[in-house]
C-alpha cells in the first residue's frame, strides 16, 4: 500500500478502491490504447503523425512482461487510434503489439473486430483513453484507465460522475502519464520490484517474455472510410 500513497501523492486519483482495481486487473488479459492523448498530448504533424516517448514505450513493456509473469501468457496488446498514423503503426510494429486500428472514429467497431480475432471478452480488457471518442469503448471494458488532460476539467468532471474510468493519471499524455498509470497497475498487481530485477538481469523469465513478445507479428487494419 505504500506504493499506493505514492500516486495518491503524486496526483493520481482512484475513483474505485484498491481492492476492486485489483480484483478488475486480475481478470485482465488484454491492454487496449488509444494513440492520441495518450502516447503525446495531441499534436499532428501535416502527415498525421504524432510521436511517442520512450519513457511510455518502456512503461508499457515493464506492464506486457508483469502480466506475462502472473499469467505465463503474453497479453494481447493493441492500439487503437480515429486517425491514420504513421507513428503509431511504427511503434506497433516495433513493439510486436497484435494489431494496430486506424481511422475508426467509432471504436466500438474496431472493439468488435479485435475480440473477434483474438476471442477476447469485454471483461478482460484494460483500456487506456483520454477523451470523447473513446467513451463508448471504455463503457464496454473491465478496466479504464484516463490519462490527464487538463485542458478538459468538464469532461473529466463528467467521466468522473458517470464512472466512465477507474483511475484517473496526475499527468498529461505529453509528460508522461501512461508511464504514470503502466507503474501504478504494476504497484496493484504487487509486482514492481520482481519486474523491475528481472529487467535489469536480463534473466531467463525476462528472456522468454522477450521471445514471445518479439515472435507477434503485428495485423495493421485501416479503416477505409
Amino acid at each position: 500500500m505504500n506504493d499506493l500513497r505514492t500516486f495518491s501523492r503524486l496526483g493520481t486519483r482512484f475513483l474505485r478502491p484498491p481492492d476492486h482495481l485489483q480484483r478488475s486487473l486480475a481478470g485482465v488479459r488484454c491492454l487496449l490504447l488509444d494513440w492520441d492523448g495518450v502516447f503525446n498530448d495531441g499534436w499532428k504533424d501535416p502527415d498525421g503523425g504524432s510521436p511517442f516517448s520512450e519513457v511510455d514505450s518502456m512503461g508499457l513493456n515493464l506492464l506486457r512482461f508483469g502480466l506475462w509473469l502472473v499469467n505465463r501468457r503474453l497479453p494481447v496488446c493493441a492500439i487503437i487510434t480515429g486517425q491514420h498514423n504513421p507513428t503509431a503503426e511504427h511503434f506497433a510494429q516495433r513493439e510486436h503489439l497484435h494489431a494496430v486500428y486506424m481511422g475508426f472514429t467509432h471504436k466500438l467497431e474496431a472493439l468488435e473486430q479485435f475480440r473477434n480475432t483474438h476471442a477476447i471478452d469485454d471483461k478482460q480488457v484494460a483500456f487506456f483513453f483520454d477523451d470523447v471518442l473513446d467513451l463508448p469503448l471504455a463503457r464496454r471494458c473491465g478496466l479504464r484507465i484516463m490519462v490527464d488532460q487538463p485542458a478538459s476539467p468538464l469532461f473529466e468532471n463528467y467521466v468522473s460522475s458517470k464512472l466512465d474510468a477507474d483511475l484517473l493519471t496526475h499527468l498529461n499524455g505529453g509528460r508522461h502519464g501512461l508511464r504514470e498509470a503502466c507503474e501504478l497497475l504494476l504497484a496493484l498487481m504487487g509486482r514492481y520490484d520482481e519486474v523491475v530485477e528481472h529487467r535489469l538481469l536480463y534473466s531467463d523469465p525476462y528472456k522468454a517474455y522477450l521471445a514471445d513478445r518479439n515472435a507477434v507479428d503485428t495485423t495493421v487494419v485501416r479503416n477505409p472510410r
